[in-house]
């Protein structure tokens, strides 16, 4: 009787033969794993005021389809994770990241990038308040910036409170203080490092809403 721990005996035709047999086990598995890939879903999503209908895997994220699918370049893909928000989008006026949500998601919504916000040739009062202060540097983080900063003015004004608002009492009247600004706006990282710029860009616009 062969003892447990006895190492096992086998020949080389048994060990070709084995070897043979896996592989094409590998091989049928992968087959099947083709043949099994997702299906295709309808999808209809309003994109800057133009209505878009299409198929996709299920599988693409919101913005692969806005870069991939619609060739809105303006939104950025850069930590691909939801840390730096670089590709920052409004749906239904919320601000997003669009590398974290699916597109099927977003079926039947309401999409803004950062090529919307802008009228035929008249910026958006941000994207004006970006240029004036020296809001960027290298730009990539730009779109996501603006796309932030217009939702956040919104959030701020529904009464939205933040990490560091104060008196809760009374929402109705947040004042953006600088720690607000930097609060609201810390999913957004720079890395030229613009922040300055930035805040100075998001003030001017929010002291400009106050006295309208």
């Amino acid at each position: 009787m062969a003892h447990p721990n006895d190492p096992i005996k086998i020949g080389r035709r048994d060990f070709v033969a084995i070897t043979v047999a896996g592989a094409a086990g590998f091989a049928h598995a992968a087959e099947t794993q083709a043949d099994a890939s997702p299906r295709r879903v309808h999808l209809t999503v309003t994109i800057n005021q133009q209505s878009h209908a299409m198929e996709l895997d299920p599988r693409t994220t919101l913005l692969d389809l806005l870069r991939e699918g619609v060739h809105l370049n303006g939104v950025k893909k850069g930590c691909d994770h939801g840390q730096c928000g670089a590709c920052t989008v409004l749906v239904n006026g919320t601000r997003i990241n669009s590398c974290l949500s699916l597109a099927v998601m977003n079926d039947g919504h309401e999409i803004t990038t950062i090529e919307g916000l802008s009228s035929d040739t008249t910026l958006h009062p941000m994207q004006a308040a970006f240029v004036e202060h020296d809001g960027l540097q290298c730009g990539y983080c730009t779109p996501g910036q603006i796309c932030s900063a217009v939702a956040m003015l919104e959030e701020a004004k529904r009464g939205a409170p933040s990490a560091v608002t104060q008196r809760l009492s009374q929402l109705d009247t947040i004042e953006l203080s600088d720690d607000e600004i930097r609060e609201r706006m810390s999913g957004n990282i720079c890395r030229c490092g613009a922040y300055p710029g930035i805040l100075a860009a998001i003030r001017s616009v929010a002291q400009e809403g106050s006295r309208s």
